[in-house]
């Protein structure tokens, strides 16, 4: 014979995901955003850098460069010191004194 109707309710909907998930979602997404914003001041920061001129040579106080000369390099080895100016010319100093050794032209 017949039943009587069967009263079903209808599904519950799907439980959210759980907390941590919630959690984790939220990590990621600030760590993205974090690396975003990080790799934007690295780039502007090369752009800045980039653009500016270079500081002017710090060469050590010992040594006394020729009037109008600007040093463009320099280097020390053992008991000398090598200034490279913008008049393509090698200054050999003595690291102890400053006096001036040699003179090198570069043609």
């Amino acid at each position: 014979m017949f039943d009587a109707p069967s009263s079903r309710h209808p599904d519950p909907p799907p439980p959210g995901p759980p907390p941590e998930l919630r959690f984790l979602k939220l990590l990621v997404a600030a760590l993205a955003g974090v690396m975003i914003v990080g790799l934007v001041v690295i780039v502007a920061a090369l752009v800045i850098r980039i653009g500016q001129e270079p500081a002017p040579l710090a060469v050590p106080e010992v040594i006394t460069l020729p009037d109008g000369a600007r040093a463009d390099a320099f280097t020390r080895g053992r008991g000398w010191i090598a200034v490279v100016t913008d008049g393509d010319e090698i200054l050999i100093y003595d690291a102890e004194d400053g006096t001036l050794r040699q003179r090198v032209a570069v043609e």
